[in-house]
């Protein structure tokens, strides 16, 4: 019997993303099938080694993975399209550190499954080195978990009386938690634990008995008529349903209409002066965007279904406003459920709808019922300690996209803010050392988020910075520190200097606005434009200072003519 184990880890052929992430795979030495062996006895460094050799694999597959849970409607924008790809986009410079919060947890959780799975099938000498393995492993999550964990302060004067009762009725109809609802500073209503918990513990458990989803439409005698209209969605259908089952006196769902508020403030309810003081941001178009496409869908329904059926929509029911409402709720509650019968549906799902969201999430699968218990599980990929917020993460989005449809900016640096750059270059397919040289949008990010600010990367993303190059020169550019080489790459940050500079003129200063007298709409346009100047002002200073790099090296090369 060979001492030792081996587990498998493996890139799946259908992954959206194979070839660019076979790319990453290969140039740090790996396959898309790579099995690590070990011995049935290691020291601390050799384990050590060993994790960080599958972290290096497992955070590649992982990139820019979409779960189930998140939800992004039907509104879909060019931001949304270029989110889809930023942890492999941004992949390149990113060294041997992880790529994102999420991503390093979408990892960690990966191999802890491959070793409870390896645990279920080897013997015992072969399962304490797994033990071992895993054990380092849980310590490693621990560390993450303790270095972003978050001191919240709770208002102890908001007693949440409606959200208490919420929850109650919930468990009376099966739920389980290990959450209480409170209202925390910042944040608005959350879910505190009411216990310290571990990776792997459910932290709310929700019977899909009382998950609201379009199956309750199919039930509704507006289902006969919504289903004759051509395109029809039946995540319009839900919303519609919503409309008017949130002033159903009767309704099963009456305890959790009463606990959401009458004005959501996401992006789609910014008044004129925040949406003014958006202008020249990205914002402003995804905002503007959104209010058309939803202006546009409820005159294509109203006042005709009104009109035509009053007792179905009452009209009273049906305005613009109430339908605006309705679309701030599912935007920002809904989740996308895999259901039992394997269907996937846009859900509310009450109670659970007070988990917030976080840049370090304790939670990051959710959208799944378990065909066992018939219920969706949140279980937790690193722990929470008693008194801690717990969150689960919304999705990879960017701070535009949280601010238009949740109505908030998150807390730290989130590596999905990119401003997209509107140019085409043609791409140079025998670039050398330019692999992922297929890119057809790119994009830059701040650049304190890089970890390599050296000579030919300065923090900004390769794949930006080689199709600059392949734009200026006909040969294959290599890393390599010769005349020609520093020249082209002064040029590119010389024009990336002065786009950005350009950029940030259009980004009209906000000291001037008054934050403690402002609404909350332009506090929060003024936020994110804040935001967009910080970004802009790293690109320039990398563009200033990798300048400098290369013009020091220039000098070295004609000392040496």
């Amino acid at each position: 019997m060979r001492e030792g184990y081996s587990i498998l880890l493996e890139l799946s052929d259908v992954d959206p993303f194979f070839d660019k992430k076979k790319i990453l795979l290969n140039d740090m030495g790996f396959d898309v099938k790579e099995i690590v062996h070990n011995k049935s006895s290691l020291d601390r460094d050799s384990l050590s080694t060993t994790l960080n050799q599958m972290l290096q694999i497992a955070r590649i597959i992982h990139l820019d993975e979409v779960s189930l849970g998140t939800c992004l409607g039907n509104i879909v924008t060019n931001e949304a399209t270029m989110r889809n790809e930023v942890e492999l986009y941004f992949g390149q410079t990113g060294g041997l550190g992880f790529y994102s919060p999420r991503n390093e947890m979408e990892a960690q959780n990966f191999i802890l499954s491959l070793i409870k799975s390896a645990l279920s099938h080897h013997v015992r000498m072969q399962t304490h080195a797994l033990q071992d393995l895993r054990d380092a492993l849980i310590n490693r999550i621990h560390e993450l978990g303790t270095e972003v964990k978050v001191e919240n302060k709770i208002d102890i004067n908001y007693q949440c009386d409606k959200e208490k009762c919420l929850v109650q009725w919930a468990q009376n109809s099966g739920a389980k938690t290990r959450l209480q609802i409170a209202y925390v500073e910042g944040a608005g209503r959350g879910a505190i634990a009411m216990e310290d918990m571990e990776v792997g513990d459910i932290a709310m458990e929700i019977p899909a008995s009382i998950i609201i989803s379009e199956d309750l439409v199919y039930k509704s005698d507006m289902y006969q008529v919504l289903e004759k209209i051509d395109g029809m969605s039946s995540e319009t259908m839900s919303l519609l349903w919503s409309m008017k089952e949130r002033h159903n006196c009767n309704s099963q769902f009456k305890m959790y209409f009463d606990t959401l508020p009458e004005n959501f403030n996401t992006g789609l309810s910014f008044g004129v002066e925040a949406i003014m003081a958006l202008d020249g941001t990205l914002l402003f178009e995804e905002i503007m965007q959104a209010k058309e496409h939803l202006r546009v869908q409820y005159d294509e329904l109203f006042p005709a279904l009104s009109k035509d059926h009053p007792d179905i929509f009452p009209p009273e029911l049906y305005t613009w406003e109430q339908f605006l409402w309705a679309c701030e709720l599912w935007y920002s509650n809904s989740m996308k459920i895999m259901f039992a019968d394997g269907n996937l549906k846009t859900s509310l799902i009450p109670v659970a709808g007070f988990l917030n969201h976080s840049l370090h999430p304790h939670i990051v699968h959710y959208g799944k019922i378990d065909s066992t218990t018939n219920s969706l599980k949140f279980r937790l990929s690193r722990p929470c300690s008693v008194g801690e917020q717990c969150c689960l993460s919304y999705g990879n989005f960017s701070g535009s996209h949280l601010i238009t449809f949740y109505g908030f900016l998150p807390q730290g640096d989130n590596p999905y803010d990119v401003i997209p750059l509107d140019f085409e270059v043609d791409q140079v397919d025998t670039m050398v050392e330019c692999p992922l040289s297929n890119w057809t949008t790119h994009m830059v990010r701040g650049t304190w988020l890089s970890e390599n600010q050296n000579i030919f990367y300065y923090g900004l993303p390769s794949p930006l910075l080689d199709c600059l190059r392949s734009a200026r020169s006909q040969m294959p550019f290599t890393k390599t520190l010769i005349k020609a080489n520093m020249e082209v790459d002064k040029e590119v940050l010389e024009d990336l200097q002065s786009t950005f500079n350009g950029m940030m003129e259009n980004l009209s200063d906000v000291d001037s606005v008054d934050r403690e007298s402002s609404s909350w709409d332009v506090k929060l346009a003024s936020q994110f434009k804040e935001m967009q100047r910080r970004i802009v002002s790293s690109i320039l200073t990398s563009c200033s200072t990798g300048i400098k790099l290369v013009e020091h090296e220039l000098s070295k090369c004609k000392a040496e003519e």
